[in-house]
């Protein structure tokens, strides 16, 4: 009999407990410890931002279907990982003991780092559903009194896509109140230049984003490296390729919303061998940890390197069918070793994104999502924004379902070449990464 704990209720934690009861053995446990009880579709976010949904439509109970799948739930949240003693300390003061660990606690949001920055500043995020409903309260303020809006991330940020969806999206529904013209927008970034991603790009995401913004009127300030938040003013700095300030940019603004750099959350960080100094947890090519062998990363709380130099810090994104080739690899090894087999399943690492503009959109699929690529293709499209609502239900009825990846998805992904594993090798795996 073996313990199985998953740390983290989010997509990957999810999706990793569904996985792990379909590969462990009839009289092995498996615990799911996440803070509160409640699944949230983070990618709908935005929607909620600007009243497009209500927090209710984008969230899950998990009591019920955690019982169904025999899944034990504890939702007070971890205070520490203790990986050399095998065991999860909650909040409460419980310990919770594990054979197998997988880790997938999503990230800290690092707003702290820049003064007067977040929720608790003067900018609103979307990150996190209940900041997102703050984020709507001040945006139906803002169309009382229309002004400049400010929309972009900070620098060491890794998740841009919802950026650029809140900017579209900011763009379409105020046209739809007929205040648009009273709104000037600016994006500001880190990246080196728009559609950059956090991936250098996919396909011609370049061009697709500029003419976008173009078409919308938005300016745009990339290489940015934000200094300081006030009420009414953003403080940021443009960087040359050689490092030096090119430009100083102060930014008046009536509504903000800028993403965060991430950092490994409070219950991982400073754990030598298990993470590295930004707190990300190191994984080898089975997901698993040098240091800490019967513990495994999924999701944005791994660590990646940035994809190349750039004059200000930019992340690497973990996005959704990303996380899920790691979930899914994650649990054949552990099935595997369950059975006194080796790891031998390895995540893809394929990207397939849907980036809603709310009017249209972007899709573009990466294989795999670090360069160089097998597949780089981007196509822009009205069907995109029926194809993410599409997306949103039909994500939603898995988590409901409990099933991670029904028959259907797989045969229609096979049909269009996209895998979540890589074929068997006999390579061994490759040392951890420290991005």
């Amino acid at each position: 009999m073996a313990e199985i704990v998953v740390l983290g209720a989010g997509l990957g934690g999810t999706l990793a407990a569904f996985e792990l009861a379909d590969e462990v053995r009839a009289d092995d446990h498996v615990t799911l410890i996440g803070q509160g009880g409640t699944f949230q579709f983070t990618p709908s976010n935005p929607w909620v931002g600007v009243g497009w949904r209500d927090r209710p439509d984008i969230e899950v109970p998990l009591g019920r279907v955690m019982q169904r799948r025999k899944i034990r739930l504890l939702t007070e949240g971890a205070a520490r990982v203790h990986p050399a003693e095998n065991r999860v300390e909650l909040t409460g003061g419980e310990s919770v003991p594990y054979d197998y660990l997988v880790i997938a606690t999503g990230p800290d949001l690092a707003f702290d780092e820049i003064p007067g920055f977040g929720p608790d500043g003067h900018t609103v995020s979307v990150c996190q559903t209940e900041d997102a409903v703050r984020a709507h309260t001040a945006f139906e303020a803002f169309c009382a009194d229309p002004g400049p809006i400010v929309v972009g991330a900070v620098q060491g940020a890794s998740c841009f896509g919802p950026a650029y969806e809140f900017a579209y999206i900011l763009d379409t529904e105020l046209r739809k109140r007929k205040i648009r013209d009273r709104v000037p927008m600016t994006f500001v970034t880190p990246e080196p230049y728009i559609g950059h991603l956090g991936l250098d790009g996919v396909g011609d995401t370049k061009s697709l984003m500029e003419s976008e913004f173009r078409q919308r009127h938005i300016k745009w300030i990339t290489n940015a490296r934000v200094k300081s938040v006030e009420p009414g003013k953003i403080t940021a700095e443009e960087v040359a390729a050689d490092g030096t300030v090119a430009a100083s940019h102060a930014l008046g603004f009536k509504f903000a919303m800028m993403l965060p750099a991430f950092r490994g959350v409070a219950a991982l960080r400073g754990l030598e061998g298990l993470v590295n100094p930004r707190g990300f947890v190191l994984i080898d090519a089975y997901q698993r940890n040098p240091a800490f062998p019967n513990v495994f990363g999924v999701g944005v709380c791994v660590a990646i390197p940035p994809v190349g130099a750039s004059p200000v810090p930019v992340g690497v994104p973990k996005t959704g069918f990303m996380i899920e080739s790691m979930v899914t690899a994650t649990a054949r090894n552990i099935g595997a070793l369950l059975r006194g087999k080796v790891p031998h399943a390895r995540a893809t690492w394929n990207a397939v994104c849907l980036a809603d503009f709310g009017d249209g959109g972007v899709a573009f699929v990466a294989q795999p999502q670090l360069p160089p690529r097998n597949v780089n293709w981007a196509s822009k499209g009205t069907w995109v924004h029926l194809a993410k609502v599409g997306f949103e239900k039909y994500f939603l009825r898995k988590v409901r379902t409990g099933v991670s990846e029904p028959f259907y998805e797989r045969f229609l992904m096979s049909q269009v070449n996209i895998s979540k594993l890589k074929e068997p090798a006999e390579d061994k795996p490759v040392g951890a990464s420290h991005g």
